[in-house]
Order: structure tokens, then sequence, then C-alpha cells
């Protein structure tokens, strides 16, 4: 018996790095996953690779950013599976990939302090709102929001990437005052920097960080697992609103 046994879980940004570990964390526990990703090639892959792993999987192309794209996944997996269970919201804009990374905010240009919003905090609310009516209707489900322990410490030349996290710490809190009555917890996880394929960060970077922490060592997605599988448990049902800091001890606040 798994602690996920049976529970549709929908994983965005799922396809590589982190939301790849959630999902193949959810399935080692039993739970069914949908990998959404805008890379439609690559959630295939990935759901091709968690069905090899034993466990049930489909592959949803979407732009989290987009209000059709969400509605119609939260459309494909009801179609799939009957019910939602549980959202994690991981699909961002973040690291080296970001156009203007590490830029001072004067420099930002807006257009992409406006992608990144976007993306980051926009993604997160349309996501929640293409799921939550269902969630509803069954009275019970599981939100989990990914946030960034940059937002506890601050982050110098990261200005849109750090407001867009706070923003859904913010966005956490108030949607778990609205949901409590029928059964429905939202949580945050917000990772310290992770060493990802995804990423292209220099080595350096990660290895930077290493003696600022309490466990003297690179991040790496598997360590996000135990969080992850946590909120998407019956172990988290009375706890809501609340954000887990999961960076190995830099933001302790």
């Amino acid at each position: 018996m798994g602690r996920l046994d049976d529970r549709i879980i929908i994983v965005t940004g799922g396809a590589l790095g982190i939301g790849r570990a959630y999902a193949s964390g959810f399935v080692q526990e039993g739970g069914k996953v949908v990998v959404v990703d805008i890379n439609a090639a690559a959630a295939d892959q990935a759901a091709s690779e968690l069905i090899a792993e034993g466990g049930e999987a489909i592959a949803v192309a979407a732009d989290v950013a987009d209000a059709r794209q969400t509605e119609e996944m939260a459309r494909i997996t009801l179609e799939r599976f009957g019910r939602i269970d549980g959202l994690v919201n991981n699909a961002a804009l973040g690291g080296m990939r970001m156009k203007q990374a590490y830029t001072p905010i004067e420099e930002i240009d807006p257009e992409v302090w406006d992608r990144v919003i976007t993306v980051n905090l926009r993604g997160t609310y349309l996501c929640l709102r293409a799921v939550l009516p269902h969630m509803k209707d069954q009275n019970y489900g599981k939100i989990l929001n990914i946030s960034s322990a940059t937002f506890f410490y601050g982050r110098e030349d990261f200005s849109h990437y750090v407001a867009s996290k706070g923003g859904v710490i913010g966005l956490t809190r108030s949607v778990a005052r609205e949901t409590g009555d029928f059964n429905i917890t939202v949580n945050s996880i917000a990772p310290g920097l992770t060493a990802s394929e995804t990423d292209e960060t220099p080595m350096s970077k990660y290895e930077a960080r290493v003696p600022h922490r309490a466990i003297k060592r690179v991040e790496i997605p598997e360590d996000l697992i135990g969080a992850a599988v946590y909120f998407m448990s019956a172990d988290s049902d009375f706890m809501t609103g609340q954000t887990l800091v999961v960076d190995g001890g830099i933001a302790m606040w």
C-alpha cells in the first residue's frame, strides 16, 4: 500500500527536472499522474517512463499561462480518470534559462518582467481556477504551489523571479482560506537552488551555496520528493496555508 494509492495528481512542468522527480515520487507511492508540460515530446517521454516504472500516467501538452489550455488540462484529466485529487503548480520560468536572469531591476525589460510574472504567478492562478471547481464538487483536494527560498532571504538581481514566487506564497494563503470548508488543503514548498538538467546554471553556482547551508551539499530534485508526497497525502489533511522551506538550511525564519 502506498501513501497516494489511486490519487489523481496533476503536475505542471512535470516532464523534466524537479517536476519529473515529483511525478516519479508520486507513482512510487501509488498515485496516478498527469504530466503537464509546454514541451509535448518531453511530457510524452516522461509519461512513458513512469508507465515503465510500473505507474499509471498520461501526458498533456499545455502552457499554464493560457486559460483555455489549463481548462483543457482539467477536462482531459477528468475524461481519463474521473476526478482530480491533487495539483502541483510547478511550471515556472527561472534560473539561467530565464531572460535577463541575475539582472539589476532597473535593467530588466518590462516585457521580460511581465513574462516571468505571467508564467510563475498567473499560471499558478489559472491552474487553480481550472481545478478548484472540481475539487469543491468532490469536497476534497490537495494543492501544492511551488515557491522559492529566495523569497525569504531576498536575491539580488533576481527581482522578477523573487516577486513572482513571493506572490505564490500570498496566493497560497489566500486560497487556503477560501477552500478550507471544502476539505481542500493549499500549501507551498520553497526549494533552494536545485541542481537540475532543466537549469543551465554553472555547477560552481550550486557549489557556492554549500557553505551557507546547514546540510553542506548541493541540493538535487530528489531532496524535494518527500515534502511533495507529504502534502499530497492524508498526512497533511489538517495543514493548510503553510510554506515549507526545503533548502538544506539557508533560510531559517
